[in-house]
Order: C-alpha cells, then structure tokens, then sequence
C-alpha cells in the first residue's frame, strides 16, 4: 500500500510539472497590442516597443501611436523608448492590451554642470559653458586627455606644441584665441582637477566623470586673477553604493609617421641640383659620368656608391669636381622614422553602501616613439584611491590620493626637452638622397647621424606628481552647506642626461670623433609643493511665487614653492655615464622660489520659475607677484538669462520648441601670471666660468647689471561681453548652443619706450598694449533612434580674430606690431607670374621704369618671378617698411585658423556601435619663409634638397636640363639667392584641412551570453586614428606648419591603428 501510495505521489507531482510547462508554453503565444500617446495627449509615431531581454522582438508605432507584438511571453515585460521621451519598462502580467502615456525626458534640460565652487542646471546657466561627459572622452583610444578634447569644444584651439608629435611633447591650448602679445606674462587655460590645479595629461581619462570648460568671465571670474585664459574643470569619478564592479580597459596601437613628404630619387635630384647651379653659372656638381653611375646603382649594374677623399668617405662636396659624390639612394626621413608599438591598461574597482563609497583604479601606459635608431620611449603610472562617507546626515567626509609617474628615455643627441632647436629634425629634411645610410665597409655613414642617435649618450627623466585632497561638507540646516577643501600637490621631476663620444669610420676602419669628443654628463632636479586650501559656503532658498536664491561665499589661497639644482661635469671614466665618474669643468647652479595669492569670492544667483536668471560674481585678489599698492584688485562679472519656453505664451510650442533661452554676460578679469614670479625686483645676473677671457688659467665667472624696472607696472586686466542662446527642437532631438563674445586685453605689458642710448641700461617695460578678440561659437547636436538603430551627429564650429587697438610702435613699422593690426596678417607682393621667356622678363621690367625689380635681385630671367607693381611708382620694393609706405606690399593672407571644426557621427544597432570623427580648419592662409628648405626645395647650397613636388619647378623649352621643360611649373627656377621667395601672392598657401581624426567600430556581446561568465559588459573594438587628411597644403602637416625652428622640420605626428576590450564584472 505504502509502495503504491508513493507511486501515486509521483505520478501526481510529474502531472503538475507537465501541466505547469503546458501553461508556460501556451503563455508565450500571447498577443499584446496598444497605443502610446505623449504627456500632451498626441500620438506617438515610430516609437519602439521590445521585448526586455529579446531585441529580434521588437516593433514601432504607427502614424495612429499603434503598435502589435505577438509571440509575447505573458510573464515578460516591454521597453518602450523614444527620443526626447523617457524610456520605461512595463511588466505584461498576462495582459493583451497595454496603452501608456510616456512623459517627456527632461534630462538634457536637469543635467547638472559643473561650474566654480559648485554645480548648476545646465537649464539656469547664464554664462559660456561647455561640458564634455566621460563618454565622450573614451569613445577613442588616445594618449592623453588634450588629445580627446580637440575639436570637440567649441572655441577650445587645441594645437601641435613646438616639439611636434614627440613623446614627451605637449599640445598647445587656447580658449577663444590668443590671450596675449605682451611680454613677460602668459595666458592660458587654468586647469582643475576636482578643484585644484593640475597637469590633466598625468590623468588616466578613465578616471574622469566630466569637464566643463568656461569661457566667458562670468563664468570664471569667480577665480579671479588665476583665470584670464578660461577655465578647464575636471571631475573625477567617484564610487558608487552598491555591489563592488571591476571594470578594465585595455588598448593594442600601431603607429607609423604621418605625412611624411617623399624625397625625389638621388638622379632626379642631381639634375635638378645641376639646374640650381647652373642657374646661378656655376659648373655643375654631377657630370655625365656621375649621372650613369647614379642610374648605375639605382638599377644593380654596379656595387660602388662612394669615393674617397682625404682618406674618409667623401658625402657632402666635390669643389674640385672631381666626380667624388655619392651616388646611393636613401629617403632619410623613412630612415630616421618608422612604425612603433603602443598599449595601456586600465582597471577600477568601486563600489559601497548608502553611507561610504570608494575607487580605486590604477593606468598603465607604455609608449613607443617613432625614432628606427633612438629607441625612444615613455612609460605612465597612474594610481588613485577615493573614498566617500557620509558620517552624519550633515556631514560628509571625501578624501583622494593620487599619484602618477612618466618616465622618459630617448637619445641625448635627438633634443630632449628642447626638439624645436634641434638640427637633428632639419638634417632629415635636407639631406640629400645620394648619401649613403652605410659605408662600403658596412658601417654607418658620419653624416646618416645613425652613430649619433644610438652612441652619443642618451636622456632619462622621471616625472612624479602626488596629489591629496580633502573635502568636508557640512549642511548644519537644510539647503546651507559649509565646505572646506584641503589640497596639497608635490612634484618631483629628475633629468639626467650623458653625452657620449660618436665614431664614424675612415676608408681603412679607422675610427674618429663625430660627435661629444669630450664626454660629459647633465643632471637637473626640480621639486614643487603646492598648497590650496578652498573655504565656501552656499545657501539656497524659495522665496515662493516662483522666486529662487543662491547665495555664496568664499575664501582661497594658494602657495607654491620650488627648489631646482643643476650640475653639469665633464670626462667620463671607465665608460660609466654618472656624475661621480666625471672629472673636469664642473657647473653646478640652482635656485627657489615662491609666490602666493589670496582670494575672497561671492556669487548671488537668482531665478524666477526657471524663467528669469540672474548672477553676479565679485572677486577681490591679491597676489606676491605684484608690490603692496599694486597687490590687491577687483574682479566682477554680470550675467543675465530669459528661457522664452518658460513662459506662458509659449506653452503652445513646447512640443516643438522645448527650450529657448537668450543669455548675456559681462566679466572683469585680471592676470598675475608673469613669467618672473618678483617682476618688480631687480636682480643681478651671475654665470659661472663664462667669461670670455682666461685667468690663472680658467674662465673666471661673470655677472651683469638688470634692466630697469617701473615703478607703474600694473594689473593687465581682461574683460569679456557675451551675448548667446540655447535652443531645443523636437522633443531635444535637436539642440543648438551659439555664443558672439567680444574680449579685450587691456594694460598688457610691452616694448620699452624708446630712451637715448646714452641711459646704459635696459630701459623698463610699462602697461601699454591693448587688443581685442572677437568671434563666436556654434554646438549642434541631433540624436534619433529608428527600432533598434540609434544614432547622433554633433556639430562645433568656432571663428575669432584679434585686432591690435594699441601697441606703441609710432611709424607703424611693418617689422613689428601696429595698432589697428590683425594678429596673423601676412604682407607680402602680388605676382605677375612666372616669365616663361627672358624677352617677357625683360618686358615686364621695361615696364617698370623706375627701377624695375633691381630692389629685389638682379641677373632676372626666365623662370623668374614677375611682380606687380601695386603702388604704380614704376619699380618693385618695400617702400619704408611702414603701414604708410608699404612699396608693393599688401595684405595677402592671416595664419590665424578660422572655422575650426569638429564633427562626430554615431551610430548603434543591436550591440554594434561606430563613432566617426572628422576635426580640422575651414580657413587658414600660410605663408613659408623665404629660407624654408621644406617648401621651397632650393634655398642656399647646403640647405637645399628636392622632394617630389619640389621637381615642378620651371624649365625653358629648349632646356639642356635632364628633367625636360616644364613651362607650367609651380615653382620658380631653383636659385640660391633669395629673388622668387619674398612673400607673395603666388605661394601663399591654403592652409585649412579636414582630417578623418578617427574611426572606431565596437560590438557589445548580449548579455544572455556574458551573463553566464559572471560579466555585466564586454565591449571590443578596433580603431583608426589620423586615417585622411583633406588638404591643399603642400608638402606640410596641416598641423605642424610653423613647428620647430626651421618651420615644420620636426618630429612626426602619428596615425595609427588600434584594438582593445572593456570588461565590467
């Protein structure tokens, strides 16, 4: 019985299973229709309904807000989203008919912005400010936080640095352009890291929640005399409650140099070398005979490839032409510059309960340089820790350590620090093809600078940045918070530099000196503490009927102190590179100092219903830098806004037009960061055994008398009108931010007054320079979603100019500044064109009959330039180099970039996601000098060189030139004297470019899939940094004219090609 009974139990449990799994079976063939209608009772067309959890489940309203699911699990739940709507999720419950009104998303507008000493709506902002989120900043692998920002903020310039693309190189920042053209004094963006400043390239950029860049003085005055140049807030991340989530990231890249021009072949180029010489009735370098034995080589018929002369390898000259030149074929700049290997990791680990959160994340970055032979390299460490606690209702406690290093290594002979005055980066560009990268006896050529990279001493630096902070907030009564902040900063930077002994070999391996015969060995070392404690309190309160105050106040100070030292020894024993196993000619040096500023803030801010915004902003600063009548000064700034949308006529078109908000704002802001932290002292200037004489044998030291200093120096101040609006159309699909904003520099210290001679002393600087920026900014953001497909395109265009009011330069001479001058303006002459017979030339001439072009060179020819006579005084000059008296010359061009750009498109479907970025300039003129080996190919003898566009170049039609005629070249006959390379209207190029910045193609793996792993998020990607350059430009970077002391000669920029994951556990 018992046995039976049991039986029967099973039997009725396997029913109940079997009736259970029937039921869920039959669940999942439920249909589920409805209608979706927005807040204001219309229909929603196209919205996407899914099933949570199976996206291939999915469909769209129609033109009534109807949809149909069927297949539906009962026990499922829907997603319904729709730009400009908020998303949600509704459980089905077994239900066949759900309707739903879906409300508006007002995120854009309730986004909160991080702004001085607080936070604010994104809606109730009256100043210029623009935010960056932490998406933005990672949806591409880059090097450094500069790098992630260009073209993405409008009115941001972001460019190459004078040391190019190099590893340890730095981007060069403005905000709304060139903040001033006085000496001793710079103005550039202050950048803060949760409030203190800091060095945003030492971060890890998965470390930042956001940026908010302000522009205007309204928005940083509050800062006062540290912020003339605008202001670069950074937040990091904080944790967050909840279970602990590791995150990492990881990126592989492979680079290679970015438009490198191609150098002619080593036969193209001794024609062309023959051509320049003849032209200037020299005899010409490579005979007949040289010329087979080029083509010789360059075909296999023959192993020889250099002569002897005196006993070396003869590279560079044959004055006697006796047929000694080389005859190899080398590119050096594809010699010198080759692929690299770069990857970094990223890991984090955060989380908490309500009351304590915390962070920690650690960056690894390990950077390979473009250099075949100097083995250049930079390491980063990143570490931080953060820690949040609420340890009362009215208390919170947060506290961050972070600290990074960047280790530097490159060869002493490449430039370390100082790649713009490099020769190195100019041998690349003009050395000549023939010349052999080796030696018939297999070593490396003198003149290859190979022996130099790899043997002559290398460069070692270290750079360390440690940061505390601490945060405490009181909130004694609802809505009035009390907070203190703590900051301390040290740096510690280590240099150490050998100069080894380079050997290059003679025809009998022989080897001899070519570089540092007398070893040695350079050490510095720096190290800062910067001190920043920041007292504010905020009170918010409802007055009712609408009415809303925020009132604030504050304190803030600062302390900076520096110590360096330096010491330099020569000699280097047992082939140990330290200053210890030095010996000779010690120099030592070093020095400290310090300044300090003090400063005490408010701001009010007021607003009626979100309608009526009102803020005022005072600032009163003081500062070491200046003397006690001069220390102390005021800093205020206004600003006003109308959200039309808010009003009440215009309830009728929030559907359309949800908001519309007019703002203006006027600011006042000093600045007190001069180069020379005691500018109002004079000191003595000392060297040690510097003097040009001997005595007892050594070089005793020197010292020399300072120039004077004025006793009026002052404040050079900034004042900024903005006058702006913010617009969104179509529920926030689409959202437009527009800025005009006018700045004037005022009181900017310039060139001393002219004093007699017979002063005997450098005659002191004044306050006496003005000028004034002028532009405006646009944002233009669209995103949409059509079912599963989403997708976003974002718009920043920005244009300024600046007008020199006064600067004091009476004649108005063109060979400085003058008032009424636009920064950037090119003078130069209007060409005829290129004679293209010497009857035309000499036409042209005996039309000019004052002189013709005497002025500018003699022996004039075919092949020449002809230029216009602008002023019609019968010859072609300069005139007295004056505004009044120009000659010939005119305004031809301005190198200052005008309508930068960024553009970023996106797009995302079922898991896949593609970011394009195309960023770059619509105008820009440029003008190379009139020495530039790089544009112009044929200067003087030794600088000369011919890449591939240089062999445009005229050539008669009965020429006995080997290249044939070229009547319609592009460049005048090659010369060595200077006659066709003034300035002039012919070669002023078009500098604006387009460049495909990046390209990255993600894919995220359904959850069902990484679920079972225990993983919340992979995502893998592959990118492309730098793909296209769109430019008429010749033989330049875009990006890099102007770089370095021989304009563009420089190290390479980068394009690349990358892979990587984001894992979250």
């Amino acid at each position: 019985m018992r046995v039976k009974l049991s039986i029967l139990k099973s039997k009725g449990l396997l029913l109940g299973i079997m009736s259970m799994l029937s039921f869920n079976l039959f669940a999942q063939n439920i249909t589920v229709s409805g209608t979706v209608t927005d807040d204001t009772g219309f229909e929603v067309i196209g919205a996407t309904v899914i099933v949570v959890g199976d996206a291939t489940k999915g469909t769209v309203t129609d033109i009534d807000g109807n949809y149909t699911l069927s297949n539906v699990p009962s026990d499922a739940s829907l997603q319904f989203s729709y730009v400009g709507l908020k998303t949600e999720i509704i459980p089905i419950n077994g239900r066949t008919t759900i309707n739903l009104e879906m409300k508006s998303d007002t995120e854009l507008l309730e986004e909160i912005v991080v702004v001085g000493f607080g936070t604010q709506k994104k809606e109730n902002l009256t100043g210029a400010v623009s935010s960056v989120s932490a998406k933005d900043l990672t949806s591409r692998p880059v090097s450094n936080v500069t790098e992630a920002l260009q073209g993405v903020v409008p009115g941001m310039n972001i460019s190459t640095g004078s040391s190019g693309g190099a590893l340890n190189g730095s981007k060069s920042i403005n905000i709304r352009g060139i903040g001033t053209i006085g000496t001793g004094s710079s103005v550039t963006p202050l950048i803060l890291i949760d409030g203190m400043e800091g060095d945003m390239n030492a971060l890890n950029p998965n470390d930042i929640e956001s940026i908010s860049v302000l522009k205007d003085a309204a928005s940083s005055s509050i800062y006062g005399s540290r912020a003339p140049g605008g202001v670069v807030l950074i937040t990091t991340k904080k944790g967050k409650a909840g279970k602990t989530t590791v995150n990492y990231n990881n990126n592989f890249r492979f680079t290679s140099p970015l438009n490198m021009p191609k150098i002619a072949d080593s036969y193209r180029f001794a024609l062309a070398v023959n051509d320049q010489l003849a032209n200037g009735g020299q005899s010409p370098m490579y005979s007949e005979n040289k010329l087979q034995q080029i083509l010789d080589y360059q075909n296999g018929k023959t192993d020889q490839y250099m002569w002897e002369l005196g006993g070396r390898w003869n590279s560079f000259d044959d004055p006697q032409r006796a047929d000694i030149m080389p005859v190899a074929n080398t590119d050096w700049l594809r010699t010198h510059f080759g692929s690299s290997f770069t990857h970094e990791h990223s890991i984090s680990v955060n989380g908490g309960n309500e009351k304590n959160q915390y962070l920690l994340s650690g960056n690894y970055l390990d950077q390979g340089g473009l250099l075949r032979y100097g083995d250049d390299k930079s390491r980063r460490y990143a570490i931080s820790a953060r820690i949040n606690s609420e340890i009362t209702d009215w208390l919170n406690i947060g506290y961050t350590a972070r600290f990074s290093r960047t280790d530097y290594e490159a060869p002493s002979f490449t430039g370390g620090d100082n790649i713009a005055a490099n020769v190195f980066y100019f041998d690349m560009i003009r050395y000549w093809p023939v010349i052999p990268l080796k030696d018939p006896n297999g070593y490396y050529n003198e003149p290859s600078k190979v022996n130099q990279v790899k043997d002559g001493g290398r460069e070692i630096s270290q750079n360390d940045i440690f940061t505390q902070q601490l945060a405490i907030t009181l909130e004694p009564i609802t809505d009035w918070r009390i907070n203190a902040e703590l900051n301390y900063k040290t740096r510690n930077f280590f240099r150490h530099r050998d100069f080894l002994t380079a050997y290059a070999y003679d025809v009998n391996e022989i080897p001899y000196a070519i570089a540092n015969q007398v070893t040695g060995v350079n050490e510095y070392a720096y190290k800062s503490n910067f001190f920043n404690p920041n007292i504010f309190t905020d009170y918010t309160t409802e007055l009712g009927d609408g009415h809303n105050i925020k009132g604030m106040l504050g304190f803030q100070s600062e302390l900076y102190l520096d110590r360096n030292l330096s010491g330099s020894r020569d000699n280097i024993a047992a082939g140990i590179p330290t200053r210890n196993t030095t010996s000779t000619n010690p120099q030592p040096s070093g020095g400290y100092g310090h300044w300090a500023t003090v400063g005490f803030f408010g701001r009010l801010n007021y607003n009626y219903n979100e309608r009526y915004l009102a803020e005022v902003n005072l600032r009163y600063d003081g500062t070491s830098r200046f003397m006690k009548d001069q220390r102390w000064n005021w800093f205020p700034s206004f600003s006003l806004g109308w959200n039309v949308a808010r009003e009440e006529f215009w309830e009728d078109y929030t559907d359309l037009i949800s908001n519309l908000k007019l703002r203006a704002s006027w600011g006042e802001l000093g600045n007190q960061n001069t180069n020379n932290w005691y500018p109002f002292y004079r000191t003595i200037g000392r060297g040690n055994a510097n003097g040009g004489w001997l005595l007892n044998g050594e070089k005793p030291n020197t010292s020399w008398e300072s120039d004077l200093v004025s006793s009026l120096l002052t404040w050079e101040r900034t004042q900024t009108l903005d006058i702006g609006f913010d617009y969104s159309m179509f529920r926030n699909r689409l959202n437009l931010n527009f800025d005009w904003f006018q700045r004037k520099s005022l009181d900017m210290v310039g060139p001393a007054p002219e004093l007699p001679n017979i002063l005997g002393i450098g005659v002191p600087r004044v306050n006496n320079l003005d000028m004034t920026s002028r532009g405006w900014e646009i944002q233009l953001n669209w995103r949409d979603a059509i079912n599963s497909f989403s997708y976003g395109a974002t718009l920043v265009l920005s244009d300024n100019t600046v007008t020199i009011d006064n600067y004091p330069n009476d004649s108005k001479s063109l060979s400085t500044y003058y008032s009424g001058a636009k920064i950037g303006d090119i003078w130069g002459y209007e060409t005829v064109g290129i004679a293209k017979t010497d009857k035309e030339m000499q036409d042209h001439l005996a039309s000019l009959s004052k002189g013709g072009q005497s002025a500018m060179g003699s022996n004039w020819g075919a092949g020449d330039i002809m230029y216009k006579d602008v002023n019609g005084d019968g010859k072609i000059d300069g005139g007295k180099n004056t505004v009044l008296d120009p000659g010939d010359r005119r305004i031809i061009g301005n190198t200052t970039p005008r309508y930068n750009f960024g553009l970023n498109l996106d797009a995302a479907y079922k898991g896949f996601d593609l970011k394009v970025f195309f960023q770059g300039t619509m105008k820009r003129d440029y003008m190379p000098g009139s020495g530039t080996t790089l544009f112009w190919g044929a200067v003087g003898y030794w600088q000369t060189n011919f890449f591939e566009p240089h062999l445009d170049y005229f050539r008669p039609e009965n020429t006995s030139s080997g290249l044939g005629a070229n009547l319609s070249g592009y460049y005048p006959r090659p010369l060595e004297d200077g006659r066709n390379r003034y300035a002039q209207t012919r070669y002023m190029q078009n500098a604006a470019y387009a460049r495909l910045k990046n390209v990255t193609l993600g894919y995220t793996l359904p959850a069902s899939l990484t679920q079972n792993m225990n993983v919340s998020n992979l995502r893998v990607f592959v990118s492309a940094e730098n793909l296209l350059t769109i430019t008429s430009l010749k033989l330049y970077d875009p990006e890099t004219i102007g770089v370095g002391n021989w304009d563009g000669s420089t190290y390479p920029l980068s394009k690349g090609f990358s892979c990587g994951l984001s894992v979250t556990l």
